[in-house]
């Protein structure tokens, strides 16, 4: 059996990043969770921003919602809210326009 030092094990490489993405994922979830419940229940909406810069999204999603956050090409921004949960999405619809339009197709 190959020891870390030795490189004989390539099970963990990268694992440490990961492993932080993760546990920093699921401490902003539970942050934002915290942030609702703290308000009073008819003035919950379960979507904002926590750490006043990432968004989440707790509500249901809906087929409009993912629409708009995952294929509109005639938004402003490449880069936006998640369809459900805490983090950002990746608006491929508007990748797609820029790329037709320097290819000038």
């Amino acid at each position: 059996m190959g020891s870390s030092k030795s490189g004989g094990s390539t099970k963990h490489r990268g694992g440490g990043l990961k492993r932080l993405v993760t546990l920093v994922t699921i401490g902003l979830a539970v942050a934002a969770v915290v942030k609702e419940l703290r308000l009073p229940e008819e003035e919950r909406t379960w979507n904002g921003k926590v750490a006043a810069v990432v968004p989440y999204d707790f509500r249901f999603p809906t087929l409009e919602r993912a629409k708009e956050r995952l294929w509109d090409p005639e938004a402003e921004h490449v880069v936006g809210p998640r369809v459900f949960g805490v983090g950002w999405a990746v608006n491929m619809g508007r990748v797609v326009a820029l790329v037709r339009e320097k290819l000038g197709v």
